[in-house]
């Protein structure tokens, strides 16, 4: 198990770097330090000395990859690619190109997105699991035709539709909650009710069914009619045989996305003004901070990859007939 895990985490290594790289080319095909400057100072009718000032305070006035006036190791850490890139590999965010700590930013604004991330992912595996348990026990019923079409139906609207109608409902008409804010402490549960519903809501169609699939798969197999003719209750077939044996391809889906929590969430941050990392990347991209959004892009992607490699390792867990070489 432990020559795996190593084998994976240096395989997260050198996509990792693969990433920072890509990330690299594609930020600085798409825009030059010039444009950079122009778009931050405000126009294209912006003075070249303006520019190169404004260069020059953020390190962009330096080559991209090789430093050819340079002599010796300063050649290639002389640059931009060394200077901005390099240190995001020991995590090191630097600073945004408005002159703000990324690496303080990320560390202040992680709790308010897993203040809403956690209880939305917790309440909604929770959710789907019972609610497609629910069919899968009342399958073939008019129960169970009606909950997949509700799960149809809940799957087919955008998201930005249960924002836009969860507060308008619950902020301006019934005035139970407020539009979006957020505060420290126990008074931010009032804000975050609202966002933590519409979470569930929004996931619940696509991945109640998802799991209605599995249920019913496993109901089918031969383990389970045999503990049927044995005499063993519907509630206790479902909970302890078929619940149990479809939880590798749930894993695969939770497990990895428990580190991207961290994360936050792009739209529902921004709809309800909650100031977390989501929320973040947006005004980031809005305001064309390269910076921040790099950082964001490889502080995702190495959150995605402890996901894959928690995913792998819960699999021994749920099923101990799993082994890893």
């Amino acid at each position: 198990m432990m020559r795996y895990v190593a084998r994976r985490l240096l395989y997260g290594v050198l996509i990792l770097v693969g990433v920072n790289l890509l990330t690299f080319v594609l930020f600085f095909a798409v825009n030059t330090p010039d444009d950079m400057a122009r778009l931050a100072i405000g126009g294209q009718r912006v003075s070249p000395e303006a520019v190169e000032r404004w260069k020059a305070e953020r390190g962009y006035d330096r080559p991209l990859f090789f430093n050819s006036d340079a002599e010796g190791v300063t050649q290639w850490t002389d640059t931009i690619f060394y200077a901005r890139s390099v240190p995001l590999l020991r995590f090191d965010f630097g600073f945004s190109d408005q002159g703000h700590d990324i690496g303080h930013e990320v560390a202040t604004r992680m709790m308010p997105s897993l203040a809403l991330a956690v209880p939305t992912f917790l309440l909604g595996l929770v959710a789907c699991i019972a609610f497609s348990l629910l069919l899968v026990f009342f399958r073939g019923s008019r129960l169970d035709f009606a909950g997949v079409v509700v799960c149809v139906v809940l799957l087919s609207i955008s998201g930005l539709f249960y924002i836009i109608a969860g507060q308008w409902l619950f902020a301006k008409i019934l005035r139970w909650v407020p539009y979006s804010g957020y505060v420290e402490g126990w008074e931010s549960l009032r804000f975050l009710v609202l966002p933590v519903l519409v979470g569930i809501l929004s996931g619940l169609g696509g991945q109640a069914r998802f799991y209605r699939t599995l249920f019913l798969e496993e109901a089918g197999k031969d383990y389970v009619r045999t503990a049927r003719a044995k005499g063993l209750g519907e509630a206790a077939v479902l909970f302890r045989h078929v619940l149990r044996n479809a939880m590798l391809p749930i894993l695969t889906g939770t497990v990895s996305a428990i580190p991207l929590l961290f994360m936050g969430s792009l739209i529902s941050e921004s709809f309800f003004g909650i100031p977390g990392l989501g929320s973040y990347t947006i005004d980031a991209i809005n305001a064309q901070d390269f910076s921040i959004v790099r950082a964001m892009v490889f502080l995702g992607s190495s959150l995605y990859i402890v996901g894959l490699i928690l995913a792998d390792i819960s699999y021994t867990i749920a099923d101990p007939r799993v082994r890893f070489e």
